[in-house]
């Protein structure tokens, strides 16, 4: 039963698709940054074992003694995993190689599907008085990524626009689908975006074009363009947003979190 004395909790995004290489942590770490400069307080927790999203957020290997792992693992209380990053308002729980045994290890965990609701969930998160919660996912549809999926509102999708795009989002969804039935009834689709994004090439039009026709309005109206600066900026550990702020990439990730924070506000009013 809920406590009515809490605040109300952080929205809860997963940001999720099962294909590497479509944007997933540059979405994250990009997301999460341009929330932030719209004043929100935002949590970004780095699901994925590669440490991506910790490393472009400049968390270095060295320094990440407690992380999602012990988070998940081994019941360490949240205000041991949460960094502040050099983005104002954008904190992150990193990540490092350890997560990659985390499947196997909770296999042997009755409420394993549960693992990081529960840690998200936990009073202490109060404390830091977050507005969202981003989740960057792993490239597969493993166990971390169903205990992101139980532990969310919904699900962001970043969709390459390349060839066989469309293709495993259908396995994707029936995941989700799944999720919804067995563990987490109100998890929803928040939208799927469209990334490295070339105008002027037929094949990106056409994905465009495949994607809005087969998923009308969950597809954003924002598009994430192929940009160099989107490229460039993790290896300063920095979103583009502050790398460069008048980029292409700084403006659609700009673009997309106000399109997605409308969203939301329609939907809940």
């Amino acid at each position: 039963m809920s406590d009515p004395t809490r605040p109300p909790l952080p929205r809860i995004i997963s940001i999720v698709n099962q294909k590497g290489g479509v944007g997933k942590t540059t979405t994250s770490i990009n997301l999460g940054a341009a929330l932030a400069d719209q004043g929100y307080n935002v949590l970004l927790v780095d699901l994925d074992p590669q440490g991506n999203a910790s490393t472009g957020l400049g968390i270095e290997a060295d320094d990440r003694t407690t992380t999602t792992y012990e988070l998940l693992l081994e019941d360490v209380p949240l205000k041991d995993v949460v960094r502040t990053t050099n983005v104002e308002g954008l904190l992150i729980a990193a990540s490092t190689t350890d997560l990659s045994s985390a499947d196997i290890e909770m296999m042997s965990i009755e409420k394993r599907s549960f693992l990081l609701h529960d840690a998200l969930h936990q009073p202490a998160i109060d404390d830091y008085e977050l507005d969202f919660v981003l989740i960057d996912c792993p490239p597969s549809l493993s166990l971390l990524t169903v205990n992101a999926m139980v532990a969310s509102d919904s699900v962001l999708i970043p969709l390459q626009s390349e060839f066989f795009a469309l293709e495993g989002l259908s396995q994707l969804m029936l995941t989700v689908r799944e999720v919804r039935q067995t563990a987490n009834p109100n998890l929803r689709i928040e939208g799927v975006v469209l990334t490295m994004y070339d105008g002027r090439n037929k094949l990106s039009q056409q994905v465009e074009f495949d994607a809005r026709e087969t998923l009308g309005e969950l597809v954003f109206k924002t598009v994430v363009p192929r940009n160099v600066r989107v490229s460039e900026a993790p290896s300063y550990s920095m979103p583009v947003l502050s790398y460069d702020p008048m980029s292409k990439g700084a403006l659609a990730y700009r673009a997309l979190a106000l399109e997605m924070v409308a969203k939301i506000s329609n939907s809940t009013s």
